[in-house]
């Protein structure tokens, strides 16, 4: 798809105007309910589904369903990060009427670099095809780290602030407390960050080792940067609603890890095809079609065996609770029951180190 610079500039006005009047319309801190999250992610994905719709009537069927199937698999490696942004809030003892905030200011923090990991990307691709085969090897490598992780079935999760996170605290100092939603303040005359900033700097610069495999992933679905540019800008646009609507059903998709190492799997393997196919080896390519189809059967799989196992891993907690004689020992044997019936979900970076 050929994009003008005019229809580029366009392009970031629109995304920042819709920035804009989300932060306007969240500007005073407060505790967002389901309901609000729900209609602002459905207003987030009816406006990427407009999008879509408009590249089909301005462009071409081609464009659409690249950037649908970039979006598709953009947010549901998305979903992933909810995983450790649960745990980044957690360990900061974030309130509850700050969250938003951290998230809107986070979120943007890791669009700016995700901007600048495609542009890096799409320069390497246009000068050194052979990328795709760099490229490919690491999404199929990836998807077996995830199946492992999985596996490991890890109960106890800590967030771990990566080294340029401890180096800005070392440089600036950080305040003992929370003050509003204020970023800096004056700290026996030493101007200090507050825990709010640390906290946006955590989003932001912890969303970086996730593009490290979604940049390649959608790389395999489509070269065209304008593409993968909207399809990341419109997954992560909604991924701070999407945080409070689904954030207390995380563990209950106890097979995500399993869907998203499938799809990892599938669009290495399709760079690899590709990468041959740009060599002169006749090898069949994967389309844009059977792609999506491919991710969105994956996805509804996924959330299908999911919601089956939980249901059973819970019948079976109870059946078990139920099963203990009551007396002075049920307290005990209630905390194991807990203890047994916990999903021990784990995300696609296994332990949620990142990179200390």
């Amino acid at each position: 798809m050929d994009v003008s610079w005019t229809l580029w500039v366009l392009t970031i006005l629109g995304l920042a105007a819709l920035i804009a009047v989300d932060f306007l319309i969240g500007r005073k801190p407060h505790d967002v309910s389901t309901k609000e999250a729900g209609i602002w992610t459905v207003v987030w994905i009816v406006l990427a589904a407009l999008f879509g719709l408009g590249l089909l009537v301005f462009g071409n069927s081609q464009a659409s369903g690249e950037f649908f199937a970039g979006f598709i698999t953009e947010k549901s490696l998305s979903v992933d990060n909810l995983f450790v942004f649960v745990l980044i809030m957690a360990k900061f003892s974030v309130p509850s009427h700050l969250q938003q905030r951290v998230l809107l200011v986070g979120v943007l923090i890791a669009l700016v670099l995700r901007a600048i990991f495609i542009a890096a990307g799409a320069a390497v691709i246009a000068n050194f095809s052979w990328i795709f085969y760099i490229f490919g090897a690491f999404l199929i490598y990836t998807a077996w780290k995830l199946i492992k992780e999985a596996r490991a079935d890890e109960d106890e999760e800590e967030f771990e602030e990566n080294r340029l996170l401890k180096s800005i605290e070392h440089r600036f100092g950080v305040a003992d407390r929370y003050h509003g939603t204020k970023l800096f303040i004056r700290n026996n005359g030493k101007r200090v960050m507050t825990p709010l900033m640390v906290v946006m700097l955590a989003i932001g610069t912890t969303d970086v080792l996730f593009a490290l495999d979604s940049i390649p992933a959608i790389f395999g679905l489509t070269q065209d940067p304008y593409i993968v540019f909207t399809a990341n800008a419109f997954a992560l646009m909604g991924l701070r609603q999407l945080y409070f609507l689904i954030g207390g059903l995380l563990k209950k998709l106890v097979h995500l890890s399993y869907g998203l190492s499938v799809i990892l799997g599938f669009i290495g393997v399709k760079l690899v095809l590709h990468a041959l196919h740009e060599s002169g080896v006749h090898v069949p390519e994967i389309s844009i079609p059977f792609s999506l189809s491919v991710i969105c059967g994956v996805l509804v799989i996924t959330t299908i065996t999911s919601l089956i196992a939980g249901r059973k891993q819970t019948a079976a907690a109870e059946a078990a609770a139920a099963s203990r004689p009551e007396g002075p020992g049920a307290g005990t044997g209630s905390e194991n029951g807990s203890e047994d019936g916990d999903t021990g979900t784990a995300s696609r970076k296994g332990s949620s180190s990142v990179g200390g």
